[in-house]
């Protein structure tokens, strides 16, 4: 894709949903590559989002913790070095499975995972409790989706703390042969919406990208997120941000605002 036209209030636009082949079996890009797209396309910074332990790892489930912890987080250090070189931000996060349901979690560091191993066997409320205790939020991923992995659709409306309600994996104009497993479903997007403004929760937009043919979603903010913590803020307050799928900007409760340019 080109480079994405910033609305002029918003100029920080971030990737919040992105798999590299270091910890993705499903990806094909490599950290760097990933950082490198994302810095030609515009966009201020990233968070790497890889599958965990309860979804399509790269990892070895067979080795120890700790050992398994350092190799999980390696696409992340990999992309930051990238990113402190070269003017981008990159965050840590990751994408928790529950036999298909899946939850992004937000605002940690990577030593976070080292500390609490029985999160390895928690349920989705204990998940919930730990990571909140550790001052992170998880983020209901792609609620509404339907695919031959996901045995049914499971709500948790006690157990998170936002929607992302904007998935450009479910439809895109700039991805129409990168993901063909779910195809042209925008519909799982409106009932994300609809369930997050229903229950009052904030609403976040990523590409769930798996490769450097990206999608153009994220998140727009009027100042850079310095941290994981800075960015849990913004999105709560729901203030001085803009959502986007890529192909429209969005106001903070899904309402579109302005079409999406790219040049």
């Amino acid at each position: 894709m080109g480079k994405i036209i910033l609305p002029p209030e918003y100029p920080y636009l971030f990737e919040t949903h992105l798999h590299t082949n270091r910890g993705s079996s499903c990806a094909s890009c490599d950290p760097v590559e990933a950082a490198k797209a994302y810095k030609q396309a515009g966009y201020s910074g990233i968070i790497v989002t890889e599958h965990n332990w309860g979804g399509n790892t790269a990892i070895s489930r067979y080795l120890a913790w700790e050992d398994w912890v350092r190799k999980f987080i390696r696409s992340y250090q990999e992309a930051e070095a990238w990113g402190r070189k070269n003017g981008l931000t990159v965050l840590w996060g990751y994408e928790a499975g529950f036999n298909g349901t899946e939850f992004l979690i937000y605002g940690l560091t990577p030593d976070f995972l080292i500390k609490y191993p029985e999160i390895r066997y928690a349920g989705v409320e204990e998940q919930y409790r730990i990571v909140h205790e550790a001052g992170g939020i998880v983020v209901h991923a792609h609620p509404f989706r339907e695919a031959y992995h996901i045995p049914e659709i499971r709500l948790y409306p006690d157990y998170v703390d936002a929607i992302e309600g904007f998935n450009c994996a479910h439809f895109n104009r700039l991805s129409k042969n990168d993901f063909g497993l779910y195809g042209y479903k925008e519909m799982y997007n409106r009932k994300a919406i609809e369930y997050a403004n229903e229950n009052d929760f904030p609403i976040t937009a990523g590409s769930d990208t798996h490769s450097t043919n990206l999608r153009g979603g994220g998140m727009a903010f009027k100042t850079l997120p310095r941290d994981g913590r800075h960015f849990i803020a913004r999105l709560l307050s729901r203030e001085e941000y803009l959502l986007t799928d890529g192909i429209n900007w969005y106001d903070p409760y899904g309402n579109p605002v302005a079409e999406v340019e790219v040049r």
